[in-house]
């Protein structure tokens, strides 16, 4: 096994086995999960900043398919997968198209996110030209036969007035899905643009707004996924939801006590942390199948302190860390993210990231993901 790694917090000598997580196995039964997929990048593309997203689909696919034997659905075209950070409505649209035919392949299930990023930035679009956009976004989804994710707006946030244009937007989209669909409130410290989301800042408010379109549509609403971090609102929410309306939870940092529940109720899941922790996650919920509640803690309790660290201030560059540890778990041959994104945390963030992981005995090989380690501190840090 390797020898000692001098990280920059310090020597850590890497765990010499990894957990036992063999693909195979059926979806848990008792919890709904989805796993929000990172994409690829092209490493030998020569696109730079401001180009189309150069992805690597082959190795984009081929992580879909290692969450799908694990028993985990795919939450596709998220902000996970950089919507909005380096993926344009374009190469979106594409990874929804490609993902849809593997997930049909395979059997796997899918949801995809819809939003209106193939609107310009800049002024504020109207609220016709918003809905349009969630239009066409939708369309593309059911096109192809998977469920949408109504995603936070951007646009949308910049055009509304006030809770009654996100009441009246939503509305008009509901109407026109075919299908129940998952909405999607992603809070400022996974996106600033999205401040005062359902018209106002006050989060009382805008959750009453939030629960309002529920409430005058509970048919076309398959579920709920809350990314607000904070885990009293959420199960808040829960509480109030119209029969039959999911909570998938989107909390990062909160998920184990979430997912588990108590005497009235309990999460299902849409995480981008069940990236790197998905077969982890998944076994985990197998075992809360068999009510073995404990047993589920005791699995999923200890990978917080890892979803903590990689969610930290500034959130939305969580994705860095999801991207370098798929890399060093031997999911993708290089660390390159479209938009270059692989610079947006600190050697010191992605070296602590690697500790954490290992330990918890994420690698399925250990020896490659210190090989991997040593490289990338040797070639960014020098030796110490």
């Amino acid at each position: 096994m390797t020898t000692v790694i001098r990280l920059p917090q310090g020597p850590y000598t890497p765990r010499a086995t990894p957990l036992d997580l063999a693909p195979g196995s059926a979806a848990p039964t008792s919890r709904t999960v989805f796993s929000a997929a990172h994409v690829v990048a092209d490493p030998y593309a020569d696109a730079g900043g401001g180009d189309p997203a150069a992805v690597d689909w082959e190795s984009t696919l081929a992580f879909r398919r290692h969450l799908w034997a694990h028993g985990l659905g795919v939450a596709e075209a998220m902000d996970t997968a950089q919507r909005g950070m380096g993926l344009d409505w374009a190469g979106a649209a594409e990874l929804i198209r490609r993902s849809a035919a593997e997930a049909k392949a395979v059997g796997g299930r899918i949801a995809c996110g819809v939003g209106t990023d193939q609107l310009p930035e800049g002024p504020a679009p109207t609220l016709a030209e918003v809905t349009a956009a969630y239009e066409e976004q939708l369309a593309h989804a059911e096109r192809h036969g998977v469920q949408p994710i109504l995603m936070a707006s951007r646009a949308l946030a910049r055009a509304a007035r006030g809770p009654e244009d996100y009441l009246a937007t939503y509305a008009h989209l509901l109407r026109q899905a075919s299908e129940p669909v998952i909405l999607h409130w992603l809070g400022p410290m996974f996106d600033p643009a999205l401040e005062g989301y359902w018209g106002s800042a006050d989060l009382d408010e805008a959750t009453g707004t939030f629960l309002k379109v529920i409430a005058e549509h509970p048919d076309k609403v398959d579920g709920i996924k809350i990314s607000l971090l904070d885990a009293a609102r959420e199960i808040d929410v829960r509480r109030r939801l119209p029969g039959g309306v999911r909570c998938y939870t989107g909390d990062d940092f909160n998920y184990p006590e979430l997912i588990a529940g108590d005497e009235r109720g309990f999460s299902h899941a849409l995480l981008g942390i069940f990236d790197p922790l998905g077969p982890l996650a998944a076994h985990a919920v197998r075992v809360l199948d068999t009510g073995d509640t404990e047993g589920f803690r005791a699995l999923l309790d200890p990978t917080v302190e890892l979803s903590r660290h990689l969610f930290r201030r500034p959130t939305r560059f969580y994705k860095t860390g999801v991207v370098f540890l798929a890399w060093l778990a031997g999911h993708q041959d290089h660390f390159t993210m479209v938009g270059g994104l692989q610079s947006a945390r600190s050697l010191p963030h992605l070296a602590k990231a690697y500790e954490l992981a290992d330990g918890l005995g994420l690698f399925p090989d250990p020896e490659l993901a210190a090989h991997r380690m040593r490289a990338l501190l040797a070639v960014n840090g020098g030796t110490r």
